[in-house]
């Protein structure tokens, strides 16, 4: 317990000291001698520490999965006891517990010391036996783990049921309140739709697989099947599946508690930057064009000045003027030179030859 706990608290200083430490490193590595670094609070340093804080984060999310699964090894089972595979048949369980018993039985030691051990481990070998010879017991282990032991009043696979339900309801009732009390507080705004999913998730998966009498599929047919091809870990049982499952989704909620603020600030500073950035360059482009037209009324008074005071020849400035735009800027589009072409087309079909306008 006192494990987990530290475990726990590790998520409320080690990411952000962490990220520290290894953002100087990255710098003093990257960086040469003399060039100047990133200012703290810069975009790019904000970006740099954003990035670094998610590996962090992530980093530390395999550890506790890893931490996790050292429990559970290390804590064993009454198959790892005995020797035997998960899916050994009560022979075989029997033949083992034989052979052990004939090696490790108290009455084959000498001194008080290895007595006691070897009267402990004997002690153990002989639960194991008992547990997994019992199919009704046996079927409460591989779901249940050691806490069915204490159930003395259960007799049928339905009484460990029952008592198992009993045993979790509270766990996922007071779970299921937390977290809507939280959502409608306004604390798990961010990820709240796949905190939901992944709860409900668990709750289902843990149903379904203290239910039926057979192991789940994630179990023997994913995680037992990757140990045995690629590694010496021992199988997984549902108990133990069912424990790492319950590690794994308490600390996705509480990486996502972490992670939310830095993607929801990013998500919200995304826009305002870019509406800001274009704001300047539209404040910009304005004062370009009252430049331009400033600097042309300039222009087109200096040129008109000869002409102040006589209206005759402002009047034909102006007509001048005009005709200048429709013959150079107006007929020369192309599309108003293409319109003009096929028009002229038109009338000079079936004209006679030397015709005026053939030629």
């Amino acid at each position: 317990m006192s494990s987990q706990l530290l475990s726990y608290a590790g998520w409320v200083f080690l990411p952000n000291l962490v990220t520290g430490w290894v953002q100087t490193i990255y710098y003093g590595i990257m960086i040469r001698a003399g060039d100047p670094k990133p200012p703290p609070g810069s975009p790019k340093y904000r970006k740099h520490r954003q990035r670094i804080y998610f590996f962090v984060i992530t980093l530390y999310l395999l550890y506790t999965i890893f931490e996790a699964d050292w429990e559970i090894r290390r804590a064993g089972d009454f198959y790892q006891d005995l020797g035997v595979a998960p899916d050994a048949d009560e022979r075989a369980i029997k033949s083992k517990f034989n052979r052990l018993a004939a090696l490790h039985h108290p009455d084959k030691v000498n001194t008080a010391r290895d007595t006691s051990a070897a009267s402990n481990y004997f002690v153990q070998l002989k639960l194991a036996r008992e547990i997994l010879t019992n199919p009704t017991k046996r079927f409460a282990y591989d779901r249940f783990g050691p806490s069915m032991l204490d159930w003395q009043h259960c007799a049928s696979v339905l009484d460990y049921v029952v008592a198992g339900l009993q045993q979790l309801a509270p766990y996922y009732v007071a779970g299921g309140v937390f977290m809507v009390l939280l959502s409608l507080l306004g604390y798990i705004e961010w990820g709240a739709y796949w905190r939901f999913l992944a709860f409900g998730t668990l709750m289902i998966f843990e149903g379904h697989t203290i239910t039926r009498p057979y192991f789940p599929a994630v179990t023997t047919k994913f995680i037992n099947h990757f140990f045995a091809i690629f590694t010496a870990h021992p199988p997984y049982l549902p108990f133990q599946t069912l424990t790492l499952a319950r590690k794994l989704v308490l600390t996705l909620f509480i990486a996502f508690s972490r992670l939310g603020p830095l993607l929801e600030d990013q998500d919200q500073k995304g826009p305002q930057k870019s509406e800001a950035q274009l704001d300047q360059q539209l404040d910009h482009l304005e004062h370009i064009a009252q430049g331009t037209e400033f600097e042309a009324t300039r222009l087109l008074t200096l040129e008109m000045a000869p002409f102040a005071g006589d209206e005759k020849a402002l009047k034909d400035v102006q007509v001048k003027s005009q005709e200048w735009l429709v013959q150079n800027t107006i007929r020369g589009a192309p599309e108003v030179r293409d319109a003009v072409g096929r028009v002229m087309n038109r009338r000079r079909a079936g004209a006679p030859t030397g015709a005026r306008g053939t030629k």
